[in-house]
C-alpha cells in the first residue's frame, strides 16, 4: 500500500537521512519526496511517499521517535499505482 507522510522537521543537519533511512529500516520503499522550509518557524515541512505491507501506524510511532521529528501525520493514497 501506498502512503503520504506529511512531517514537520527541526533544521538539522542529517534530519533528512534519518527519516528516509527510519522508513526503510521498518520495510517502506521511498517512491517520492518534497519539502520546503517553514517560514514563520524555521523548521522544514516535507512530504514523503512510500509504499510497504506493514501498518502505517507502525512507521508513524517509530518516526515519532527520530529526533528532529517534531509531527507526523500519514494518509493512505488509495488506488495510486
Amino acid at each position: 500500500m501506498r502512503y503520504r507522510l506529511d512531517l514537520v522537521l527541526k533544521p538539522a543537519e542529517g534530519a533528512l537521512t534519518r527519516v528516509i533511512g527510519m522508513a526503510e529500516r521498518r520495510g517502506f520503499t521511498p517512491q517520492s519526496i518534497n519539502g520546503e522550509p517553514a517560514s514563520e518557524d524555521g523548521r522544514w515541512r516535507l512530504q514523503l511517499v512510500v509504499d510497504g505491507q506493514r501498518p502505517a501506524e507502525t512507521l508513524r510511532l517509530q518516526m515519532l521517535k527520530v529526533y528532529d521529528c517534531v509531527s507526523v501525520e500519514i494518509t493512505p493514497m488509495e488506488g495510486v499505482l
